[in-house]
């Protein structure tokens, strides 16, 4: 091993970078609609109006993208299947278009000597599924477990790695109770039971995928550290931390919905849509459990802040009391507080509920405006790498570190506002330009 700007990388310690479909493939047409193009068509849920297509026009610039990935040097590429490209309503009869598509871009990066790292749901949920409930309706997890089974069955041997979800407290709080993802919902009671059947989709999809002989198989969560800033404002936080993570810690723990959780929102629901006949699908035993880390959540009293940071407001938290979200110090393009040490927090949390699983940082990146020089985000990305390391010798076991993102892409609601790639993306012409943040990651890689 070799220091490079100061850090050294263990030999086993994983790189590489992640993206999401619908925030880069473009090719509408080659897919069934999904939740994200009718919310995207909506005036004003995309900030600047942008839509699914181009986006970055991956689909039809895979060959050029699996070579930038090479130019890297990175270890593992994170991606997620389009739920719809492959099941353009969402169940009935395969693509062959969408899984040729993933069939180059697995094949591309296996001759590559990159491992391909899966993500099975990344938001976009066939708009036809939507129509029905979406994932108010307990029949999703059983239609995304029959999709898991399928691509588990037709990349037989060639993913190295599979997640069920990315970041369910987004699809089940940001699209049904804030309205600030797709579906654009903002019904509190109904986010609570998409939450739960967020994560009984998952057990399902798991078990489904070991049916037909796939390994290796976990969950991507994103873990906030919530903070209280004074003593009064520990019971806001703990309400805040329940819905932003222990809910789902605790069914993923087989310890189902807690009485705390259920009375702080026993105004919104009556929770009749949780069963204990769950508990062991909810709590069905993964291989690792992924992080996507970017900030803290700083509880404090009602107008103590006048800062707005994207994803921090207390309409995306059912039955939130009144509070600020107090960010301070260094802030990213989204507003987020830079705090580094806050990863160590959440892996802390993640490994208490979970004890004993492998971690993977599976997103960490910051959003800066546009511009080839940057940095500030190579301050970042080593600050954070660092942290991911040192949680070895805090007796976490994590495995390896995704940066978000390989290029700048669609920031879902904050369209092409914001900016997270390593690799600049013009959204007119789709030329790629690495940054000089991608220039010092493929350094890194290089020193080991």
């Amino acid at each position: 091993m070799r220091k490079f700007d100061g850090l050294i990388v263990p030999a086993d310690f994983e790189l590489g970078v992640a993206t999401s479909s619908w925030q880069i493939e473009g090719d509408v047409d080659g897919r069934g609609a999904a939740n994200w193009d009718e919310f995207a068509a909506i005036p004003g849920k995309v900030i600047d109006g942008s839509t699914g297509e181009p986006a970055c026009d991956h689909v039809n610039r895979l060959e050029e993208d699996l070579d930038l990935l090479t130019w890297l040097g990175v270890d593992t590429y994170r991606f997620s299947i389009s739920w719809p490209r492959i099941l353009p309503t969402g169940s009935g009869e395969l693509s062959s278009e969408g899984l040729d598509f993933y069939d180059r871009l697995v094949e591309g990066l296996i001759e590559r000597n990159i491992t391909p790292v899966a993500t099975l749901f990344h938001w976009d949920t066939p708009a036809e599924i939507e129509h029905q409930g979406g994932w108010e309706n307990r029949d999703t997890a059983y239609k995304f477990a029959n999709y898991a089974r399928l691509m588990a069955a037709h990349f037989e041997g060639r993913i190295g790695q599979w997640a069920t979800l990315n970041e369910p407290w987004c699809s089940a709080f940001l699209g049904y109770c804030a309205g600030y993802f797709a579906p654009g919902r903002t019904e509190p009671a109904v986010s609570l039971e998409a939450a739960y059947n967020l994560i009984l989709g998952h057990g399902l999809a798991v078990n489904a995928m070991r049916e037909v002989g796939a390994t290796n198989i976990g969950i991507v969560l994103n873990i906030i550290p919530c903070l209280a800033q004074s003593p009064e404002m520990e019971s806001e936080t703990e309400h805040i931390d329940g819905m932003q993570n222990r809910i789902f810690l605790d069914l993923l723990a087989g310890k189902g919905v807690s009485t705390k959780t259920r009375e702080s929102c026993k105004e919104l629901t009556d929770w009749e849509f949780v069963r204990e006949q769950d508990n062991a699908v909810l709590a069905t035993a993964i291989d690792w459990v992924g992080e996507n880390y970017y900030t803290v959540n700083r509880i404090a009293a009602p107008g103590a802040s006048t800062i707005r940071s994207i994803g921090q407001d207390t309409a995306m938290f059912p039955a939130c009391p009144q509070v600020s979200f107090a960010p301070r110090g260094e802030l990213t393009d989204m507003g987020w507080e830079v705090v580094p040490e806050g990863l160590l927090l959440a892996l802390q949390q993640i490994n208490e509920a979970l004890p004993g699983i492998p971690q993977w940082v599976c997103e960490n990146g910051m959003a800066l405006p546009d511009g080839l020089e940057d940095p500030r985000r190579i301050d970042y990305l080593k600050s954070h790498i660092e942290q991911a390391i040192s949680a070895r010798s805090h007796g976490f076991d994590v495995r390896g570190y995704f940066a978000w993102s390989l290029m700048d892409n669609l920031e879902w609601a904050s369209g092409w506002t914001k900016k997270f790639g390593m690799i600049r993306v013009d959204p007119e012409t789709g030329e790629r330009t690495p940054k000089q943040s991608a220039r010092w990651y493929r350094g890194l890689l290089a020193s080991r």
